[in-house]
């Protein structure tokens, strides 16, 4: 025990490297390599991660092992700080260069406004990244808002080198028979085959009030859907899906008048990232992660907490 003190101190604490260590101690370096793994099988030495200040390793792994989600990405805010889009921004730019793989194709849902921001401070890429970027849900809308979701997949899609997909429609029409008809137009029905075709889903998650980009876009749910959809227990949505607090898709009135990806589609998708923060989305976010509608999450340290503590 004594002999393994004295050549763990010597190469961790002191730097000496093993052949050094060897001919000191006059033993051939096999056996130094020996006693160095006995050290550490024995606890002599132990492995101590020290995570920089803003890295929540622990978190991360914490939601990974509660929720069974792939991969988590949580980032601090500045609790003087009430806007986490920027943040949460920042981290998906980062996040998406590191990850994205050649031949991707990124299905991307289009009235997030931090996914807006996100594509805004992307930085483009040398190579070509993903093969198409497809609108999962119509991006028709008020002119002015409509600017900004096709921005999103057409600045994404040229970052990336890819093909845009456009999603030509309004993400709720007034009715069924209309919805029917747009699904055979052709553009629309072209988008709609790229959904078979998408690896990444790139997905905000919203709550039941209508974020103001939506409300201003033309495409948000009535106040009386508001209040039916809270009596069937729904917490948020993914793409205009709702759901309940277990994850559930809830029977809302206008399911089928959405142009966009169906459910099964979408939980097909190998990757789904949903990104979301600040506490009014906590109970969407935990929703989200329950019922699969997302298996990678990009949040704030706070929400994390929160849905640990929950």
């Amino acid at each position: 025990m004594r002999l393994l003190v004295k050549v763990a101190r010597m190469y961790h604490e002191r730097g000496v490297r093993q052949p050094e260590i060897a001919a000191h101690l006059h033993m051939s370096q096999p056996r130094v390599s020996r006693l160095l793994k006995e050290a550490v099988d024995r606890g002599v030495v132990r492995t101590v991660v020290v995570s920089p200040e803003g890295v929540h390793a622990e978190l991360e792994d914490a939601l990974i092992e509660r929720y069974g989600l792939r991969d988590v990405l949580v980032v601090e805010v500045e609790s003087a700080v009430s806007d986490v889009i920027p943040a949460l921004a920042a981290a998906t730019a980062t996040y998406l260069d590191a990850t994205l793989a050649t031949g991707d194709v990124i299905g991307v849902s289009s009235w997030s406004a931090t996914l807006l921001e996100s594509v805004n401070v992307m930085r483009a890429r040398t190579s070509t990244t993903a093969q198409e970027v497809v609108q999962v849900i119509g991006g028709a809308g008020s002119p002015e808002v409509q600017l900004h979701a096709t921005r999103l997949t057409s600045r994404l899609a040229e970052l990336t080198g890819a093909q845009p997909v456009f999603a030509p429609s309004a993400a709720l029409v007034g009715s069924r028979e209309l919805r029917d008809l747009l699904w055979r137009e052709p553009a629309m029905a072209e988008a709609m085959r790229a959904w078979s075709r998408i690896t990444v889903a790139l997905l905000g998650i919203g709550t039941l009030a209508p974020s103001p980009l939506l409300r201003r876009s033309g495409n948000a749910i009535t106040a009386a859907d508001q209040t039916q959809l809270t009596k069937l227990g729904a917490v948020g949505d993914v793409c205009a899906r709702y759901f309940d607090a277990t994850g559930n898709l809830v029977d809302a009135p206008f399911n089928d008048r959405i142009i966009g990806i169906d459910p099964d589609h979408l939980r097909a998708v190998d990757r789904r990232i949903g990104v979301a923060g600040g506490p009014d989305k906590v109970a969407a976010i935990r929703g989200a992660v329950a019922g699969g509608w997302i298996n990678t999450l990009i949040t704030d340290a706070e929400v994390a907490r929160q849905l640990l503590r929950d």
